[in-house]
């Protein structure tokens, strides 16, 4: 940041020359006379609270005094160093200690607080990217005190604090009026799908001709390759994260020769099955699609898919429009077994489901009527998501102007 883009009157000086910063201690774990104290002790992943009044764990006063660990005074402002939480921020409402992963930024006379809260907010994207390191990145005190903060005199922080609380309030509103948007759109997609198997999107007086099977009896479920496969064949390659949730599409982006992936324990699949996720949370969120051009017709996934072959007697999307529905979800995932974090939906809670079958033609109209529908909720999802940027763009171009010296709209002169 450059003084010329300054208002005159204001000066740019190191954070860590205005500002008092200290990083806290983790007291060691092997000592129990530390723990289960009376001194709030914060860990980064707890900074999402705005205001932090109380803590999950606790440590004593042996602690603080045999350990890294200090306590940090009520209105200290916290900022995460490491991994996924690199600058995230609350404050202090309380006296408390902190782990070595956060930083306290004592609160002082040179600058408000919430100045400098807004001011670090901004640079959040910056200090992500300095992060170094592998799965945990991490950034050091000596970044934050050698951030660059422009500062104007104590009123004027006080009052650029105001008019961003004041905007930030109204873009907040707006956000909640978009989020409430968005969750009536999700539960109208569930209300659509529960119609369309009751038949009150096609038939509204009778389901004639809807007969009830099981899964089992209408779909093959997991099918081998049944012919021979050249072993330099090209297929499609379709880890987890390329199957997108509840909306039925794949992002066919990887391919790899038959023989790369015959041996592994991939999951085998063709044009027009259907791939269920059936691990935790995958299922939950709604991993599930037709999959459809494929690489020479033949896939090779994760092997935390379930795979689903329709008979002549259903339609691929009928099924696939059904067992993405949430009930569906909620059911399958009350059925599952295995460890907490590994738990899977068994192959067997597939084949035993009961599922409304009616006659081929009522099928299609059923899968066209929905079609017809969800494709409106898709355009108003994406026109959502388009505003939801928008308001966060708007969010950062608020702060910007704010750390320019133009929120105020200042008649006075700028450096030249």
């Amino acid at each position: 940041m450059k003084k010329t883009n300054l208002p005159f009157h204001w000066q740019i000086k190191r954070l860590g020359d205005v500002c008092k910063t200290t990083s806290g201690g983790t007291p060691s774990r092997k000592n129990n006379g530390y723990y289960n104290g009376d001194i709030l002790w914060v860990k980064s992943g707890e900074l999402d609270k705005g205001v932090i009044y109380d803590t999950e764990e606790k440590i004593t006063l042996e602690a603080v005094n045999n350990s890294s660990a200090k306590v940090f005074p009520k209105g200290t402002l916290l900022i995460a160093l490491y991994g996924a939480t690199i600058g995230k921020m609350a404050f202090l409402g309380v006296d408390a200690a902190t782990n070595q992963a956060i930083c306290g930024i004592f609160e002082n006379k040179n600058v408000v607080s919430k100045y400098l809260y807004y001011f670090l907010f901004l640079k959040k994207p910056s200090l992500i990217d300095q992060g170094i390191g592998g799965a945990q990145p991490n950034i050091s005190q000596g970044i934050l005190k050698n951030l660059q903060i422009p500062i104007p005199p104590l009123p004027e922080q006080e009052q650029i604090v105001a008019k961003i609380e004041e905007l930030f309030s109204e873009l907040d509103a707006g956000v909640a009026n978009i989020k409430r948007a968005q969750e009536q759109l999700k539960v109208y997609r569930q209300s659509l799908l529960k119609w369309a198997f009751e038949g009150k999107l096609t038939n509204e007086d009778e389901c004639s001709g809807w007969q009830i099977k099981k899964l089992g009896d209408v779909c093959k479920l997991n099918p081998k390759p049944s012919n021979p496969i050249d072993p330099e064949l090209k297929i499609q390659f379709v880890p987890m994260k390329l199957v997108e949730e509840v909306v039925n599409k794949i992002n066919l982006v990887e391919t790899r020769k038959y023989c790369e992936v015959k041996k592994g324990s991939y999951t085998y699949f063709e044009d027009n099955d259907i791939l269920f996720a059936k691990v935790t949370p995958c299922m939950e969120n709604g991993k599930i699609a037709v999959a459809q051009n494929l690489k020479n017709g033949i896939g090779y996934g994760s092997s935390e898919f379930h795979v689903i072959r329709c008979s002549k007697d259903v339609l691929n999307k009928y099924i696939f429009y059904y067992v993405v529905q949430e009930r569906f979800r909620k059911n399958a995932a009350a059925a599952m077994t295995g460890a907490v974090g590994l738990r899977r939906v068994p192959k067997s809670f597939l084949e035993e489901s009961q599922i409304p079958i009616p006659p081929l033609p009522e099928q299609l109209k059923i899968v066209e009527e929905l079609e017809s529908r969800l494709t409106v909720c898709d355009k108003l999802e994406e026109d959502i998501k388009f505003s939801l940027a928008r308001a966060e763009s708007l969010r950062q171009s608020i702060l910007k102007q704010a750390f320019e010296g133009k929120l105020l709209n200042f008649k006075g002169e700028t450096d030249k």
